[in-house]
C-alpha cells in the first residue's frame, strides 16, 4: 500500500453509479483491489480510465427512524438557578418531613418540585394549556388523600396515580402511547437531569465571588439568627416551645442514612420532574399501526356469535338476580348469599375480557368505507350494551353478598372497580359515536377521578358505618374484622355500645399506642381525629371480654 497519505482517502472513494454498474464483476486489475497509487492532490486519472473519484457517501436511506429517535426529547435550556434551588428545597422537605410517615408533609414535599418543573419549563418557553393545568390540580389533589385518610390502600393508588397525573401535565400526552409511557418518562429525567444540573453547577461554579458570597453570608446569618432568638424565646415561654416543637421536625443521629436517602430520593425527583418540563421525551410520536383489515364475516362473526352469548345470559340474569329469593331458589338451589358468592369474580373477569375483545376487535375491523365504520360502530355498540348489562349485574350480586355477609374493604375495592369499568365503557360507546381522539385522555381523567372518590368516600370508613348499621338493625356484628382497618374507621365504631365499641376498637387503639406521638406533618386527619376520640373515651374493655366476644378469632375474607 502506499504511504502517501491520501491513499487512506481514496480506499474509501467510489463513484456510486459505476459501483452499480460493476457489481458482481471481478476487479479489472491489479490495482483495483486497492492498491491504488495517488498523487499528493489526489487520486490519479490515469488509475481509473479518466473517471474522477468522490468522496463515499452512505446511501440514502428510506428507512423511517425508529421510535427511540422519534421521542428523543430536544435540547434542554441550560438549569436556572431557582431551579436548583428549588430542587435544594424539595430534597430538604422530602427529609425532613417524610421520615416520619405520610401525611400533609407529602404535599409540602411535593410544592417546591412542582416550583422547579415550572421555572424550567417557563425558561424552555413551554406554555401551561388547559389539559396541563387540569392535569397539575389532579396531582394535589390526589396527593391530599394521604392527608385526610389513614388507610394505606386508598393512599397508596392516589399516590400512583399523582405519578401518572403529574407525567401527563409535563409531558403533555394525548395519544394512547402518550397516556400509557408518561410515567416512564422520569426514568429517563432523572438520568439526563443530574448530567442537566451538575453542567450548571459546573458552569456557575467558575463566576466571581460577588455573585454567590452574598447568598452564602446571608444563609447563614439567618440561621444563626433563628437558632440564637427561637432558644432564646423557648426558653421564655413554655407554650412557645411547645409549638415550636410541634411544628418542628425531630431529627435524630440514628435517623441519619434514612433522611440522608430521602434527601437524595427528593432531589432526583425533583430534578427529573424540571428536566421533564424543560425538554420532554415525544410519545406522542410512536405511531400505532392498525392491523390488517378483516372481511365483514371474518370479522363479524365471532362477535355475533358472543353477543348471542351475552343476550341469552343476561336473559337469565335479569329473571334470577330482579325476580326475588324465591326465583333464585327455584332456579338454582342456592341461597341468595350464596347465588352472589358463586358468580361475581367471574363477572368481574368477564367484564375484564370483553374489554380486552373490544379492543383487538378494533385493531381488525374492516374499514374500507362509511358502511364498514357504521358496521363496526353497531356491532360493537350491541356487544358494549350488553355488557353494561353484565356490570350491573355483577353490582347486584355484590350488593345480595353484602346483604348476607357484610362489607369489607375488598368488596369495596372491587365494586368500585367494576363501576369504573362500566364508565370506561360508556366512554368507549361515546368515542364510538363522537370519535375518540380524547378517549386516552379523558381514560387516564377517569381513573383519576375514580381514585379520588375512593379516597375521599374513606372505604375504611364506609365498611365501619355499614357494620355498625347491621349491627343497630340485627344485631350481628364481626369484632375479629375491625382489627385490620385502619383510624378512618373510629368515628362510626365509637357508636357502638360497650363492650362492643371497645373490642372494635381495640386494634387500632394498640397500634397507635405502639407508634406514639406523631408530629403533625405525618398524621393525616383520620388519625388525628381517631387519637382524638380515644383520647376523651379510652378503650376500657379487656382482653378477657374481648376475647370472649369473637375479636382475637382467625377471619377470611372474600
Amino acid at each position: 500500500m502506499s504511504e502517501n497519505t491520501g491513499g487512506a482517502d481514496d480506499a474509501r472513494t467510489e463513484d456510486a453509479a459505476d459501483a452499480k454498474k460493476t457489481a458482481g464483476d471481478p476487479p479489472a486489475g491489479p490495482n483495483a483491489a486497492g492498491g491504488r497509487h495517488t498523487g499528493a492532490g489526489g487520486p490519479s486519472p490515469g488509475v481509473y480510465g479518466g473517471r474522477v473519484a468522490t468522496p463515499w457517501q452512505p446511501p440514502p436511506s428510506s428507512a423511517a427512524p425508529s421510535w427511540a429517535v422519534r421521542v428523543r426529547p430536544a435540547e434542554a435550556a441550560p438549569i436556572r438557578t431557582a431551579t436548583l434551588v428549588a430542587v435544594l428545597a424539595s430534597g430538604v422537605t422530602t427529609a425532613l418531613l417524610l421520615g416520619d410517615g405520610m401525611g400533609p408533609g407529602l404535599l409540602f414535599a411535593v410544592v417546591p418540585a412542582v416550583v422547579a418543573a415550572y421555572v424550567a419549563a417557563r425558561a424552555a418557553g413551554r406554555g401551561a394549556r388547559p389539559w396541563t393545568v387540569a392535569w397539575a390540580i389532579g396531582c394535589l389533589a390526589l396527593l391530599a388523600v394521604p392527608a385526610l385518610r389513614d388507610s394505606a390502600w386508598p393512599a397508596t393508588l392516589a399516590i400512583l396515580s399523582a405519578v401518572l397525573l403529574g407525567a401527563l401535565a409535563l409531558h403533555g400526552g394525548r395519544t394512547w402511547p402518550g397516556v400509557l409511557l408518561s410515567p416512564f418518562g422520569f426514568l429517563d429525567a432523572a438520568v439526563s437531569g443530574i448530567a442537566w444540573m451538575l453542567t450548571g453547577v459546573r458552569s456557575r461554579g467558575g463566576g466571581s465571588k460577588e455573585r454567590w458570597l452574598p447568598v452564602v453570608k446571608a444563609t447563614v446569618v439567618a440561621a444563626v439568627l433563628l437558632l440564637l432568638f427561637g432558644g432564646l424565646f423557648a426558653s421564655a415561654d413554655a407554650a412557645f416551645a411547645d409549638l415550636l416543637g410541634d411544628l418542628m421536625p425531630d431529627v435524630s443521629v440514628e435517623d441519619g442514612p434514612v433522611r440522608f436517602m430521602l434527601f437524595l430520593l427528593g432531589s432526583v425527583l425533583a430534578l427529573a420532574a424540571a428536566r421533564t418540563a424543560a425538554a420532554p421525551l415525544r410519545w406522542d410520536r410512536i405511531k400505532v399501526a392498525p392491523g390488517k383489515p378483516r372481511s365483514r364475516v371474518e370479522w363479524a362473526l365471532p362477535l355475533i356469535v358472543l353477543n348471542l352469548l351475552f343476550a341469552g345470559f343476561n336473559a337469565v340474569q335479569l329473571a334470577v338476580l330482579f325476580g326475588g329469593y324465591d326465583k333464585v331458589l327455584e332456579s338454582t338451589g342456592l341461597t341468595y348469599a350464596e347465588y352472589a358468592r358463586q358468580g361475581f369474580w367471574q363477572l368481574l373477569w368477564a367484564t375484564l375480557l370483553t374489554l380486552a375483545v373490544i379492543a383487538l376487535a378494533l385493531r381488525w375491523a374492516p374499514r374500507s368505507g362509511e358502511g364498514d365504520r357504521r358496521f363496526v360502530r353497531a356491532v360493537l355498540g350491541v356487544l358494549c350494551a350488553l355488557t353494561l348489562v353484565v356490570v350491573a349485574a355483577a353490582l347486584r350480586r355484590m350488593d345480595l353478598y353484602v346483604d348476607a355477609y357484610g362489607l369489607t374493604t375488598l368488596r369495596v375495592s372491587v365494586a368500585a372497580m367494576e363501576l369504573w369499568l362500566g364508565l370506561v365503557i360508556v366512554l368507549i360507546m361515546a368515542a364510538g359515536l363522537f370519535g375518540g381522539r380524547w378517549l386516552a385522555r379523558a381514560f387516564a381523567a377517569s381513573a383519576a377521578a375514580a381514585v379520588l372518590a375512593f379516597g375521599l368516600l374513606s372505604p375504611d370508613g364506609m365498611v365501619a358505618e355499614r357494620n355498625v348499621a347491621r349491627f343497630e338493625q340485627d344485631a350481628k356484628i364481626d369484632l375479629a374484622y375491625f382489627q385490620s382497618l385502619s383510624a378512618d374507621a373510629v368515628p362510626a365504631l365509637d357508636r357502638l355500645p360497650e363492650p362492643q365499641r371497645s373490642c372494635a376498637l381495640r386494634g387500632i387503639n394498640d397500634e397507635m399506642a405502639e407508634a406514639g406521638d406523631v408530629p403533625w406533618y405525618a398524621m393525616s386527619l383520620g388519625e388525628y381525629r381517631a387519637r382524638e376520640i380515644l383520647r376523651k373515651r379510652p378503650v376500657t374493655a379487656s382482653y378477657e371480654v374481648c376475647s370472649r366476644l369473637g375479636v382475637f378469632s382467625g377471619r377470611v375474607e372474600y
